[in-house]
Order: structure tokens, then sequence, then C-alpha cells
């Protein structure tokens, strides 16, 4: 949940938004290195395929989640502008509602995680683990759902850019036009800076190689920086 939301006047501003975002990068790294070190278990994925005595018909991960998100939905983690369930039916909070302040203009309730659980079990898990099955399905389904949720939040987060953007004065006037005029790849191409989108790339293929290492051969250099066997992309000619 995000409490830096609750200050907030009005929708975030990109800045404001960065340092979240970062923080998103390495959260979602290191569930997904997490997860990496046990073996793919196909079985948690395959609906039916274990059986509950609550009655539930589906696959172990789907069922672990149901379960987290409805001890989640007490403590109201989705009534924040920011979370989004994987689930349906879920319980009221026990907490007394927080005052957000109206982070979106128009909150629609757009939610993708449908599309995204759909990618993380038939493509990222396939691509971090090893085939197999080392029956450790508890701790591979507990990981799985912390990197659902990190990249649901991290995903979802992308409306607050888009507010941000579609405020900033030097480009509303554009984006109401090509909004009325219902001119989606327009809109995109404006929405999106290539540039930074490069940059975010080389910056997490660097994360992604720093934080994968073993740091046991590390050592720090005359400056007290550490140095570690991977050599940074900025320093190569």
């Amino acid at each position: 949940m995000s409490r830096n939301l609750l200050i907030l006047a009005a929708a975030p501003t990109l800045g404001e938004l960065r340092d979240t975002l970062v923080r998103l990068e390495d959260t979602i790294i290191f569930a997904l290195i997490e997860r990496s070190q046990f073996k793919h278990n196909n079985s948690i994925y395959e609906e039916n395929k274990m059986s509950f005595k609550d009655g539930y018909k589906g696959s172990f991960v789907t069922w672990f989640l149901k379960e987290v998100e409805h001890v989640h939905a007490k403590v109201r983690r989705y009534q924040s502008p920011d979370e989004y369930p994987f689930t349906g039916n879920l319980p009221e909070p026990v907490l007394p509602p927080l005052d957000y302040p109206p982070v979106l203009v128009d909150p629609q309730n757009i939610n993708i995680n449908e599309e995204i659980f759909d990618m993380y079990i038939n493509t990222v898990v396939p691509g971090i683990t090893q085939l197999g099955d080392d029956t450790n399905y508890g701790s591979s389904a507990t990981r799985d759902i912390e990197c659902l949720q990190a990249l649901s939040r991290r995903i979802h987060y992308g409306k607050f850019v888009a507010e941000s953007k579609f405020q900033d004065p030097a480009s509303h006037d554009e984006y109401v036009r090509l909004i009325r005029e219902q001119n989606r790849d327009r809109l995109m191409e404006l929405l999106t800076n290539k540039q930074v989108e490069e940059l975010l790339l080389k910056r997490l293929k660097a994360k992604a190689i720093i934080y994968g290492q073993d740091l046991s051969s590390a050592s720090l250099d005359a400056n007290g920086n550490v140095k570690t066997p991977y050599e940074s992309p900025s320093a190569s000619p």
C-alpha cells in the first residue's frame, strides 16, 4: 500500500512518481531472482491437480492467490488507488477507509491483471526457472504471488504516469484534441518517450546482472565504492 498517495493534494507529478517507479524495479527484479531459485514446478499451475478441503476448483497458485488477497483485502490493501486484486468477491476491510486524494481525474476501473497473470505464468516463469519439479510448491507459489503483485502495481502505475503527462500544461491541449479525435496511435506516440524507455531497459539489464551476481568476490576501490566482476555498460568504450 502506498502511504505517499495520502499526502498528495492531487495527481502525482512525474518527479513524485519516479522514486516509487525505481523502487518497484528493484522489488520486481529481486522477486524474480527469488522465484528462480526453485524449479518450474508446473503442478502448481495445473487446474484441479490438487484437491482443496474448501471445494475450490482451480490451480494451487490461484487458490493461494485467492487466500492471500482475502487477508490483504481485510486490511484495506485494495482501497489504495495503486493496488489491484487478481481475484474477486473480496471481503470488506476491518479498518476504516482512508481519505485518498483524487489522483486520477477519471478513475475508471481498468484492471489488466488477467493479462499480467497469463503472461507471468506462461512466459516469465518458464523463462527464469529450470524445468523439473523440486516439490517446493508453497515456496514457489509464495514467490509467484510476490512477483505478480509487484508487476501489477508497477504496470498499473502507468495510469498515474499518463495522468501526469495529460495534466502537463505544455501538452494538455494536444491530449484533449487527440482524445476527441480518438486518435489512439498519436496518443501512444505522445505518451511514449522512446529515449527514456531505452534508458530504462539498459538500467534494468544492468540491475539484473548486478543483483544476480555472487558478491563473495566483490571488493572496495580506493573511494570505498563496491567493485564487482560486472563491468558497467557506461564504462565500456
